[in-house]
């Protein structure tokens, strides 16, 4: 085959035949998901599901949800989707929303309806801001950023949840939304959601609890019998919800929910414009175009799967998880951080660099979330990982072994990267080694090649 540059068309196409042996060369460079090495980024339920997303991707993969109109189908599969997610979350015969292209998406139209709606019925803030403990998802700032809202963090318990004192010394006159999470990402922990909801009500702000991790486990945890805080909208603050079909709801990338308690809420997420040549011009979400492969693919496995189906692959997690956080506990140098409610958890050493251990698992195939303050692991917990449970616990406990061995000072790989991060005095200098990290990963394999 003739070399071209990857940054210019071919001058012939490609034959099938190629490109789909290009595209299994690809994937096989990544991370082995099916199998169960990675502990995050992929949710799989199994090869009858990604049936079921292969086949309504293919049947809607030129479906726009852009005009209802024009599509009924995926406006039939949309509202289907978010009554059911609305169901599952106790959302009750008012409860709406709209389908995202994912949790930051989802959050960010929690922040744009809180600002918006601010903005009609208290148009003296000028300044609005939001209230999110420190263990919320960085989509929040993100949100922020875009919408000229200030973020105001604050400070977690002990038991690594929101600290209701400081939320509650944090609230002032340009307040306009709390957030609590179910679970919170970083240590699988449910915020106080009933004790935020009292917030809110008493000062008459919003509440959304981000569910885009537990939105499709925690109610089915709770027919099984496990304890779970109340965190949905029984909880009478709660005025918005996000969840993610493509996570534990096991659809394909990228779908996820944005439910509120009622149409008036959901009303400031929507966005017009009146005065275009083109025509009225109005969206639902942030992107225009919505491709149908997602939408079609979360209805579709939603009805595959049903509460039958959830609830089992539900308590398969849970047993898996319980069988990893004791043979992790049971190493003695090893322990979970908080109190997690489902299958999110991270894990932190006393004894070794945690991150030097994270290495030595990536040299065996294992992809594990490296997290700070404090330096732990993160697991989430899938199916797949029950194929693998037994085999990831003794390559734990033997790259354990070469840790406790290893001299601290001579960490290589993304352990000498953090080690290297905690040097920085400043958030500017670590921020800009973010911005070259990115800079760099998303330039062209020629162009990194001919920098060495």
């Amino acid at each position: 085959m003739t070399r071209h540059e990857p940054g210019q068309l071919m001058k012939k196409g490609m034959s099938r035949e190629a490109i789909t042996a290009e595209l299994n060369k690809a994937r096989d460079e990544d991370v082995g998901w099916i199998s169960g090495q990675s502990w995050g980024l992929v949710y799989h339920a199994g090869e009858d599901v990604d049936e079921i997303i292969r086949e309504a991707f293919q049947l809607f993969a030129h479906g726009n949800g852009l005009d209802p109109r024009a599509f009924p189908s995926l406006k039939k599969f949309e509202t289907e989707v978010v009554a059911k997610t609305a169901t599952l979350l106790n959302g009750g015969s008012d409860a709406v929303g709209t389908m995202t292209s994912g949790g930051s998406e989802s959050l960010l139209m929690a922040v744009k309806s809180s600002r918006d709606q601010a903005r009609d019925l208290r148009p003296h803030i000028k300044e609005p801001e939001m209230i999110i403990p420190q263990s919320a998802h960085p989509a929040l700032d993100k949100a922020a950023h875009y919408l000229g809202v200030k973020t105001v963090r604050t400070p977690l318990g002990s038991d690594y949840r929101a600290d209701l004192d400081a939320v509650r010394k944090a609230i002032n006159e340009n307040t306009i939304l709390l957030v609590g999470s179910a679970p919170a990402y970083p240590h699988g922990v449910v915020d106080p959601i009933e004790g935020l909801g009292e917030l809110a009500l008493e000062k008459r702000i919003n509440l959304h609890v981000d569910a885009c991790l537990g939105g499709f486990v925690l109610p089915f945890l709770e027919r099984l019998g496990y304890q779970v805080p109340v965190f949905d909208f029984r909880v009478p603050g709660v005025t918005s919800m996000s969840a993610d079909l493509h996570k534990y709801g096991y659809s394909a990338k990228g779908a996820s929910a944005i439910i509120y308690r009622n149409p008036d809420q959901r009303r400031y997420q929507f966005f017009v414009v009146t005065d275009w040549p083109g025509g009225l011009f109005g969206s639902s979400t942030v992107t225009g175009t919505r491709p149908g492969g997602p939408i079609a693919a979360a209805w579709a496995v939603l009805n595959y799967l049903g509460e039958e189906g959830y609830t089992r692959l539900a308590k398969e997690v849970m047993e898996t998880t319980r069988v990893l956080q004791e043979g992790i506990i049971s190493t003695g140098k090893l322990e979970i951080l908080g109190d997690p409610v489902m299958s999110v958890f991270s894990v932190a050493s006393s004894y070794i660099d945690i991150y030097a251990l994270a290495d030595t698992m990536a040299e065996k195939g294992w992809q594990l979330g490296r997290q700070q303050n404090p330096p732990a692991l993160h697991l989430i917990v899938t199916p797949p990982h029950t194929r693998i449970r037994n085999t990831f616990l003794a390559d734990l406990q033997d790259s354990l072994h070469r840790v406790e061995g290893s001299d601290p000072e001579a960490c290589e790989g993304i352990a000498a990267m953090y080690a290297m991060m905690g040097t920085m005095c400043h958030q500017t200098d670590l921020k800009q080694f973010a911005i070259d990290y990115l800079d760099k990963t998303y330039q062209l394999e020629d162009k990194k090649s001919s920098k060495r």
